[in-house]
């Protein structure tokens, strides 16, 4: 009944809690800025993703997009793009893009899930070329919905270096939080990028949704033996390999913190319960004149110690 003993024990049971939520806050915090991160980068990129070996143009997209659903298990979605660096110009304002054209009927990224402003990329079968572009990028070219820009794209070939030109309306502004999409990715229809390139009916790869992120470096190892070369195909992880060992690298000291706790919450509990016995000295040698065995006097105090815990 002692009011310094309960206070010494509430003490330590605050100690021991306080260190135990900053693990948890910790952890929680980690777990959730990966999670953010890995949504974000598999929204923009998706899983795995099929390009030409060295840029080259993959013709025959129909028959190998159905050939991959046909021939590898666990692919949710399988959709062609053309994904190349490009040059944007609105009024004055010019800067340098990443534009990729989709195939809108059978798009499988995440970006819809991150528009800001407008609506995403609809098939239509009139002449206008519509376009996407990220927040960044529409505050620094200072443009809106509704506005037009003219989009310059190199023909691929050799020897070919005029570039084209092509005009779009802006029908949406995403907004992912993370600058390296938002300040440089642009999408528009798949065969406007096509013209825009000079690449006919080729298209520069295949993003690849699967049902499952563990399944990611099967699905990308059978394709690759399945479409063989020009066809070289790699996982989001591969492609990003930089940023998720800088993820993995948080969670590392994560068993120190754990171990760090439990030395803390052990010393509180021992000091707690050194101070209780100083403290119940005389009433625990009643306690042994009365007839009381030594066992059952540890045994109170372990139960002290395990109330604590």
């Amino acid at each position: 009944r002692s009011r310094f003993i309960s206070f010494i024990t509430g003490f330590s049971i605050l100690g021991v809690t306080l260190g135990t939520a900053a693990l948890i806050i910790t952890l929680s915090i980690l777990g959730g800025f990966e999670k953010e991160i890995k949504d974000k980068v598999f929204g923009f990129m998706t899983h795995v993703q099929v390009q030409g070996f060295q840029g080259q143009t993959l013709n025959d997209h129909q028959k190998s997009v159905a050939l991959v659903k046909e021939k590898v298990s666990g692919v949710k979605g399988i959709s062609p793009f053309v994904a190349k660096e490009a040059m944007i110009r609105a009024g004055d304002n010019v800067d340098g893009i990443y534009l990729k054209g989709i195939d809108v009927a059978n798009d499988i990224s995440q970006t819809r899930k991150y528009m800001k402003e407008g609506r995403y990329l609809t098939s239509n079968s009139n002449d206008e070329s519509e376009i996407v572009i990220g927040g960044k990028l529409a505050r620094k070219l200072n443009v809106g919905i509704g506005n037009v820009v003219i989009v310059f794209g190199l023909p691929k070939g050799e020897g070919n270096f005029q570039p084209r030109a092509a005009s779009f309306k802006i029908v949406g502004i995403f907004e992912s939080g993370m600058a390296e999409y938002d300040d440089v990715f642009a999408y528009v229809e798949l065969s406007r990028a096509q013209k825009l390139f000079g690449l006919g009916d080729g298209v520069l790869g295949y993003d690849v949704l699967v049902d499952s992120l563990t399944n990611a470096g099967r699905v990308a190892s059978e394709i690759q033996t399945l479409l063989g070369y020009p066809h070289y195909a790699h996982t989001a992880t591969q492609l990003y390999r930089n940023l998720f060992a800088w993820i993995e690298l948080q969670k590392k000291p994560a068993p120190i913190l754990l171990g760090l706790i439990i030395i803390v919450a052990v010393v509180n509990i021992i000091g707690t319960l050194l101070m209780m016995v100083l403290e119940k000295m005389q009433d625990i040698g009643s306690l042994k004149s009365l007839g009381a065995s030594q066992k059952g006097i540890q045994q109170i105090f372990l139960l002290q110690g395990m109330f604590i815990s």
